[in-house]
This record gives C-alpha cells, sequence and structure tokens, in this order.
C-alpha cells in the first residue's frame, strides 16, 4: 500500500517537484463519466496524487466513495479521500472508512468540514466529532498506520477566525498554527494550503509553520481563475486575500474578451488564449506565474484545485515545465472540433 507522505518525501529528497490535482464529485451520472475521462488523461501526466472532496455537509458521501474507487482502481492513480466531521456519526466514520480499505484507498485528507447548507456556523452532530484534530485522533486509534493522513493549513488563518482588528487578527493566526502543530502530533502527515493568491502569504505561513516545530512537507493551493464570478464567490466565502493589482485586472476584464486578450503578455500566452479561450487567459497568466514563484521560492511542488476542468491546470503546469506540452495548437483545434462531447464540463 502506498502512502502519499512516503512519494512526497521521495520526490523532495531527489529535488524532483511535483503537481497534483483536486476534483469534487459530479452531481449528475453524466457529470461522473465526464470526470472519469478526464481524470484518465490528467493521470497520464504523472501527478504525485489526485484527492476527491467529500461534499457539503456530507451531501455526496456515496458518490465520493464511488469516484475514490474509480480513481484508486481504474483511473490508477494514488487517490486521497477527503472525510469531514460534517453530518457524520461515529457510525458513519467507519463505514467510510472500511469502504476506503476495502477499495484500496489508504490516504485520507482528513477535515472538520463546512457547515451544512442553511447553517452559518459548524455544530458537531450527536455522536461524531467537533474538528479535524479529534478525526485523526480517532483514525490512529482505530486503524493505526494503515492510513497516510493529509490536512489542511490555512495561510491568511481559517476562515471563522479572520477578523478586522490587528491585534485580534494576529493572535488567531498563532492560534491557527498552534492548533496545525496539534494535528501534526496527533498523526498528521502533510498539510495542503487553503487557497491564495498572495504568495507572500504563503511563504511567511511555511517560516511561521517551521518556527513552531511543524516540519512536514506544506503544499501550496493553487486554484486557477476561471470566471470573474466565480472568483468572487470562493474569495468571498474563504475571505481569502487579494492583491489590488489582481483585483484591479479582474474587474477590468469581466465580460470583455478584448480586454482578456490585451492583458495577455505575448508568446506562449497568445497560444493559450486560443486553445483555451479569452475568459481564462489571464487566469493561465497569473495561475502561471504564481506556481513560477512558489517553486522559485521554495514550495515542493503545487496542488491545482481544478474544479473538475481541465484546460486551465494543465496549462499553468505546462507553462511551469511541470509536464511536457501535450500537443500543438493544430491538434488541439482538431480534437475539440472532432470531439465536442469531451469538452463537456463535470457538473
Amino acid at each position: 500500500m502506498v502512502k502519499i507522505i512516503d512519494k512526497l518525501n521521495d520526490k523532495i529528497a531527489a529535488g524532483e517537484p511535483f503537481f497534483s490535482f483536486e476534483y469534487f464529485p459530479p452531481k449528475t451520472d453524466e457529470g461522473v463519466a465526464n470526470l472519469r475521462e478526464r481524470q484518465h488523461r490528467m493521470a497520464a501526466l504523472g501527478p504525485a496524487f489526485c484527492d476527491i472532496t467529500w461534499g457539503a455537509g456530507g451531501s455526496t458521501a456515496d458518490v465520493t466513495l464511488d469516484v475514490a474507487r474509480s480513481m484508486q482502481q481504474e483511473v490508477g492513480v494514488e487517490t486521497m479521500m477527503h472525510l469531514t466531521c460534517t453530518n457524520m456519526p461515529v457510525e458513519k466514520l467507519q463505514e467510510a472508512l472500511a469502504k476506503a480499505k476495502e477499495y484500496g484507498i489508504t490516504n485520507i485528507l482528513a477535515l472538520r468540514g463546512d457547515p451544512p447548507k442553511g447553517q452559518d456556523h459548524f455544530e458537531a452532530v450527536e455522536g461524531g466529532f467537533s474538528c479535524a484534530l479529534d478525526l485523526i485522533k480517532y483514525i490512529r486509534a482505530e486503524h493505526g498506520d494503515f492510513f497516510g493522513i493529509g490536512v489542511s493549513g490555512y495561510p491568511e488563518a481559517h476562515p471563522d477566525v479572520i477578523v478586522d482588528e490587528p491585534e485580534a487578527m494576529d493572535k488567531n493566526y498563532w492560534a491557527d498554527i498552534a492548533y496545525l502543530k496539534q494535528k501534526m502530533e496527533a498523526g498528521a502527515d502533510f498539510v495542503v494550503t487553503q487557497l491564495f493568491y498572495d504568495c507572500d502569504r504563503y511563504f511567511k505561513f511555511v517560516e511561521d509553520c517551521r518556527s513552531v516545530g511543524i516540519t512536514c512537507p506544506i503544499l501550496p493551493g493553487v486554484m486557477p481563475v476561471m470566471t470573474h464570478g466565480g472568483f468572487k464567490r470562493m474569495t468571498s466565502f474563504c475571505k481569502t486575500a487579494v492583491p489590488q493589482h489582481i483585483a484591479d485586472a479582474l474587474d477590468a476584464i469581466k465580460g470583455n474578451d478584448d480586454a482578456v486578450k490585451a492583458r495577455c503578455m505575448a508568446g506562449w500566452l497568445e497560444c493559450v488564449w486560443l486553445t483555451c479561450g479569452r475568459r481564462s487567459a489571464y487566469g493561465i497568466s497569473l495561475g502561471t506565474m504564481m506556481c513560477q514563484r512558489l517553486l522559485a521560492g521554495g514550495a515542493p511542488g503545487v496542488h491545482m484545485y481544478t474544479l473538475n476542468l481541465e484546460r486551465s491546470a494543465v496549462a499553468i503546469l505546462e507553462n511551469v515545465g511541470l509536464i511536457a506540452k501535450q500537443q500543438s495548437l493544430a491538434d488541439g483545434l482538431a480534437a475539440k472540433q472532432a470531439s465536442p462531447a469531451k469538452q463537456l464540463v463535470a457538473a
């Protein structure tokens, strides 16, 4: 059985930067089928691992388990399954872990989870856990070292504790790092960060984690900008700080394809603009520059939040040299025209 932490440590020791992909469970059977086809192509690119989210409030548990099984057994990629405490009494947690074992899944991302839909604050379900720390302790107590365990890290602190007052915010930030250390001491193996758009915050977060004795790999989570509206919703929900130059650039090009093209910097970006669509070109440019800076600054790899889409994440990884260019512009356009069904977004 392969643990992701062992693969990561081997790559870090060899000085080999890596990448990974994250997906979420689609809502329809057609979406699941489209995602599986996309995962086969993306797995062929050589990610260190891929992960699948649990879904808000545990609402997609069955789909998550089925997609995770397919990823591990059929797609053939090392799979990490998210597991949350939301609406999950111990009996359901045990059932999910037993299924993971049955499917050959040996890696879990242990999370508290978001509040169920319609609720503003997280509340532990009767017979369940209130935080990721308790979930980690439970997994280790019940299953020993069978599972590799990843956890989340927050370069800007958890959204629940982000406040405007500087002194209180600093206190909350360091309390969040202290809690992360507790998760590592309880048996977690590595950290994947929340999305961010200011690379300096990632570097500071890593430095601050090292200062308190957290020595594990800390993978930066990178979410390419797909649409202006989606970007605004996600950064608002996560309370993500957006550098002013990024906010200004996105505001200037929302709904304006010509302006998007004008923002492209020439060279490879001209190809990106043609092959990936005008609206995504700035997102690819930004994602490329972020990944270049992260890797140059010492990040061991990058974890791509794909939103179940392929082209933006792949284009970014091509541009930073983590994967080889897949095909020429002509080949890409021909494939798109020949197989329009393959371009469907997993719903």
